[in-house]
């Protein structure tokens, strides 16, 4: 039987978390895109906190007009400004099972673009 898009999506999430874990030195950028939102947040996987987290939902970024690539790219521009000031300045990125496409690639680049390394 085939599986379902979320299934599906929930096994490569799986699959990427085997591999990328985050550290204090090295905290983990976690993804989640919704059809209307996109959400990201820095996560110590070793003390399992969130570092910093930003969305689309955030009150300066939901005011600013664009499409949903723009604004996700504003998402990943105000979650590195967040970064630094918690004193973070690499990561390991985890799309969170979808592909590195469209929004979560905006996301990625905004990130760059305000200082993370990758």
């Amino acid at each position: 039987m085939a599986l379902t898009k979320t299934q599906r999506r929930k096994r490569i999430k799986n699959r990427i978390r085997k591999v990328v874990s985050g550290t204090e030195a090295r905290p983990r950028l976690s993804v989640f895109r919704s059809n209307k939102e996109i959400y990201a947040q820095i996560v110590d996987d070793v003390t399992g906190k969130t570092i910093s987290a930003a969305s689309s939902r955030d009150k300066a970024i939901a005011s600013s007009k664009g499409t949903k690539i723009e604004i996700a790219a504003l998402v990943g521009k105000s979650l590195a400004e967040k970064s630094k000031k918690a004193g973070v300045e690499t990561i390991a990125f985890d799309r969170g099972g979808y592909l590195y496409h469209g929004r979560v690639k905006a996301l990625a680049d905004g990130a760059r673009e305000g200082g993370l390394k990758f």
